[in-house]
């Protein structure tokens, strides 16, 4: 890294869903410049299991005694995410530089906030969109950079299938922001990469058919328009019985079709004849996330996952909801 400068990183939030504490603190530890020393979490057990995972690191209780004993340059937040927005903020006043989870926010205002906080304070905010480095997304998005397929006009994203969603926090539309904010972060996110023209406006159509135990919706999708006419099609579902291609990308010389398997498939022009080629992922990298959140913090490099980018996601999702509710298009806001 060039510095002889270490980052004290905390988590709040070591929840045992996914083991995303041990996570974070895992890929933080494998970083030159970045230490894990706190762990926070309102139950003993979690903070027990951080001990057990990380011997000799500090745990708290409650966010403040963290913030405030701690001496942290980096707090991820690691919980449901209706309080992304609240703790992230109360970090960044704190003056310590933070990381949500995926989504950023809940609202694309909540966003804001913590975009205003931050700059105030000289500090970064930033969102673990750590599969900006999945290896079926980096061939995808190598295949388009090199130009293979031409100018991308064309985009259909899917995913789902048909059965329930589960009963706990993420099916709880108050607490989650709804069926868009789980792998449709993760979606959005990339499909704004493939094709970053502004946003002209969002139709969004959302469905609440089957499952009436839990408050997320069954369907979800969101009729993207951009600048130039182009056009992207993302639908995440738990009631469709047929499924479609993860991917299908169309560009003016090719496309991309993915089933999700391993590889896709890209049609082209070889030399006046039409070609099909099979291309294989390559390998995830998701501790690249914190390598560029470390050499931004003490090299001053570009960082990759900016706040703006997260938002954008945010913005979007809740585009197509109010777009739903209205029946007709609506304008994203922060699009130039």
């Amino acid at each position: 890294m060039g510095t002889d400068r270490e980052l004290r990183c905390g988590v709040v939030g070591y929840g045992p869903s996914f083991n995303m504490g041990k996570h974070h603190l895992g890929s933080i530890g494998k970083v030159e410049g970045m230490r894990g020393v706190a762990a926070c979490d309102i139950d003993p057990a979690r903070t027990a299991a951080a001990s057990a995972d990380f011997p000799g690191i500090e745990t708290y209780p409650d966010l403040g005694e963290m913030l405030a004993k701690a001496k942290l340059d980096l707090v991820t937040v690691i919980t449901p995410h209706d309080s992304h927005a609240c703790l992230a903020l109360q970090c960044l006043e704190a003056g310590v530089n933070v990381v949500t989870e995926k989504p950023f926010t809940i609202t694309a205002a909540e966003a804001t906030t913590l975009i205003d906080a931050a700059k105030a304070r000289g500090l970064m905010v930033s969102c673990f969109h750590n599969r900006r480095w999945d290896g079926d997304y980096l061939a995808i998005q190598e295949c388009v950079d090199k130009g293979t397929i031409g100018e991308v006009f064309h985009v259909e994203m899917y995913g789902g299938g048909y059965s329930h969603p589960g009963t706990w926090w993420r099916s709880d539309k108050q607490i989650s922001g709804g069926a868009f904010y789980d792998w449709g972060a993760h979606f959005l996110y990339w499909l704004l990469r493939i094709m970053p023209e502004p946003i002209e406006n969002v139709t969004g159509f959302f469905q609440k058919r089957v499952w009436m135990d839990v408050t997320n919706e069954d369907q979800v999708q969101a009729i993207i328009r951009f600048k130039g006419g182009k056009l992207a099609d993302v639908q995440m579902t738990q009631i469709s019985k047929a499924g479609k291609p993860r991917w299908r990308i169309l560009g003016t010389k090719g496309a991309i079709v993915d089933q999700g398997n391993g590889s896709f498939k890209v049609f082209f022009d070889a030399e006046g004849l039409a070609a099909e080629a099979e291309v294989r992922y390559k390998p995830s990298d998701w501790d690249a996330y914190y390598r560029n959140v470390a050499d931004h913090l003490l090299n001053g490099a570009p960082l990759e996952i900016t706040p703006e980018s997260a938002r954008r996601v945010i913005a979007v999702m809740e585009a197509a909801e109010k777009s739903s509710a209205l029946g007709q298009a609506v304008p994203v806001p922060y699009e130039s």
